[in-house]
């Protein structure tokens, strides 16, 4: 198989879209699978409006046809619905070559909080997006069946997966993180107004909350939480580091589709709060022991009430969150991908053949 990704969202970003995607080129790469990238390194970018860190391809449209004229791929996965995913899918319907397409982000509920317009009149333009499309790689079974409501299908499973040698819950505190008074209430992701960070950040609990991330919310926050330590953006043996220095991991969102952040977390040994929405609930079941082999007693509590998950998740063992945390592997994850795209690849060429 000759497999085209292309993705609007890349290096040098830093987030769990870029962080699934790179992994598992690496993967199927290792397993001899050909995989050409389309990405915003490949052209001239302009800074997204009011996210700055975010570069968008600007018109590649026609060095998406060159690149994909030259690369003859079998099949085009499309990660993204922006400027490059929009050339992509335009290509791969005028020249009859099968595509995919994920749904790694709530881009109406994005756009709505940013705007103050409705999501509804944003998944309009989502629907058309993935209408054309041979499969819809979602990360979770309750995504689906909500994309399914939404006349966006059919869906196929592709999870997520953690670096276990580097996410585990022996190995090294972080050094900014130790002394601080208890309990360290940790928060990894943008910094942004759509992960709902107020809603932790106002909570009333006890110890001392610390944010890892960068976004373009940063500046406000430090503003108006000066209490807060927010330590910027982490990667490698600094952000295991400062998982494992945490004793609750907070994780706020309303709208995120997984929350790789999580299993990180879990894996590092550090029980969860949330609140039970897509994502966390698939991660965590809605008594937080997990959905498939789901562990003896709970990892992290989801709860509507923020306040009331963080304080029965302080009271959870890091050995059970660590044990649901282990379950995640990208070996599995990648599994699924690739079977995904095998089975569309396999379906086009059987009815070309008839």
């Amino acid at each position: 198989m000759k497999l085209a990704l292309a993705t609007d969202a890349w290096f040098p970003q830093i987030n769990g879209v870029v962080r699934s995607l790179s992994t598992t080129v690496d993967i199927l790469r290792e397993r001899g699978i050909t995989v050409d990238l389309l990405t915003p390194q490949d052209f001239a970018t302009v800074p997204m409006p009011g996210y700055a860190s975010i570069r968008l391809a600007l018109a590649p449209r026609f060095g998406t046809r060159r690149r994909l004229g030259e690369w003859k791929p079998d099949l085009v996965h499309i990660a993204t619905e922006g400027p490059i995913g929009w050339a992509a899918r335009n290509w791969c319907l005028a020249h009859d070559v099968p595509h995919t397409s994920a749904f790694h982000t709530r881009f109406p509920e994005y756009a709505s909080v940013r705007t103050g317009i409705s999501a509804e009149r944003f998944w309009p333009v989502m629907r058309r997006f993935h209408s054309t499309s041979h499969a819809v790689v979602v990360s979770t079974q309750s995504l689906a069946d909500e994309l399914a409501g939404r006349g966006i299908g059919p869906a196929r499973l592709w999870s997520r997966g953690i670096d276990h040698s580097l996410f585990r819950p022996d190995g090294p505190k972080h050094t900014a993180m130790m002394g601080l008074e208890g309990p360290v209430l940790l928060y990894v992701g943008r910094i942004a107004a759509e992960k709902n960070l107020d809603a932790f950040l106002d909570t009333e609990v006890p110890g001392t909350k610390v944010l890892v991330g960068d976004g373009p919310a940063l500046d406000d926050v430090r503003r108006r939480y000066p209490q807060v330590l927010c330590l910027g953006a982490l990667s490698g043996e600094n952000l295991a580091a400062a998982y494992r220095s945490a004793d609750c991991f907070v994780f706020p969102s309303l709208t995120d589709t997984f929350g790789l952040v999580v299993i990180e977390a879990l894996a590092s040994g550090v029980p969860v709060a949330g609140f039970p929405v897509t994502g966390p609930i698939d991660i965590l079941g809605v008594d937080g022991r997990g959905v498939t082999a789901r562990t003896a007693s709970p990892a992290g509590v989801l709860d509507h009430d923020l306040a009331s998950a963080i304080r029965r998740a302080l009271l959870l063992r890091r050995e059970d969150a660590a044990s649901l945390g282990a379950q995640f592997s990208w070996q599995r994850a990648t599994d699924q991908f690739f079977d995904a795209m095998t089975d569309v690849l396999a379906s086009h060429r059987q009815v070309l053949a008839a």
